[in-house]
């Protein structure tokens, strides 16, 4: 069996490799609109990583066609309508197992740019400006860390914290959970009160809205850290910024955004603000991982 398969938000050079030695095809190229539906329905395979959105009305241009497997390369899968693809036919996948270490090294890398203001002094050196007295930061070791989900990137974000003397804690939609006997459960308010740092690890669900607004950072310590390498929205971007500039927030470490490419210029120019551009998976390590666990989905799948 020869498959079609659209990377069409590129794909490890490995991965790609492997999968034409095994005699399918594998287009890399990135399609939009009209063109994604002409090529979708000629193709067996798509993996789609976040810039690609899957949702109801480009399901319904190519169901029934030669489309029969959607891979998110990625963990999260809010950005394709999974529960409606399912109920039309198609198979949806993600790749759980890749990425994990990767978002958890950098939200520990936010933390410590906050901690000890690497952000801002990048910023203010080149511009000629010898900060050493302003720039008293604080340790990591001794803090508590309250993380907001618990599951495979959490964990490892929890690993490394305790590695580095933190104390760890956490709260979970599903209450305290028995294979993480080592880190203690909280429900969110408790949390929220307690934490030094705020790391959030869930999807987001546009029928909840925002986990983090008003109501919480009015719950929390007055100089808090807030993490977010998990999705945009999960944290209302006006309340947090509110938030900062009141000092209720210390600083805060941003990889995912509401609107991405994000516009809010004054979220990302905040000089107690470390921003990326979503790129918690982007390690060479991790792609060749994902790589590895989308061609086995894939091989899966279709019985090869």
């Amino acid at each position: 069996m020869v498959l079609k398969i659209l990377a069409n938000d590129g794909m490890d050079k490995s991965a790609v490799d492997a999968l034409v030695e095994l005699g399918h095809v594998v287009d890399t190229n990135h399609y939009d609109g009209d063109a994604l539906v002409d090529v979708l329905r000629d193709t067996d395979v798509i993996v789609i990583r976040s810039a690609t959105k899957i949702r109801k009305d480009l399901i319904d241009q190519v169901k029934g066609s030669r489309l029969k497997l959607m891979i998110r390369a990625g963990v999260g899968i809010d950005n394709i309508d999974h529960i409606y693809a399912a109920e039309q036919g198609f198979t949806v996948k993600n790749t759980p197992n890749s990425s994990s270490a990767a978002v958890a090294e950098l939200a520990i890398g936010h933390m410590f740019t906050l901690a000890r203001f690497i952000h801002i002094s990048n910023v203010t050196m080149r511009n000629g400006e010898w900060n050493k007295n302003k720039y008293t930061g604080i340790e990591l070791s001794g803090k508590t860390l309250g993380l907001i989900g618990m599951g495979r990137i959490s964990y490892e974000v929890a690993v490394r914290a305790r590695a580095l003397g933190m104390n760890v804690i956490y709260t979970n939609r599903r209450g305290k959970l028995a294979e993480y006997p080592e880190f203690e459960y909280k429900t969110m308010d408790e949390l929220v009160k307690v934490s030094d740092f705020i790391s959030l690890h869930i999807p987001f669900d546009k029928n909840v809205g925002a986990t983090l607004k008003k109501e919480q950072f009015d719950m929390m310590k007055d100089g808090v850290y807030i993490i977010n390498t998990a999705r945009g929205g999960v944290v209302c971007e006006k309340d947090l910024l509110d938030a900062l500039n009141s000092g209720k927030v210390a600083g805060a470490g941003i990889d995912v955004f509401e609107e991405e490419p994000t516009k809010n210029l004054e979220l990302i120019n905040h000089p107690k603000v470390s921003c990326t551009p979503h790129i918690g998976a982007s390690t060479g390590e991790a792609q060749e991982r994902i790589g590895d666990e989308t061609i086995t989905v894939i091989k899966a799948h279709f019985n090869l």
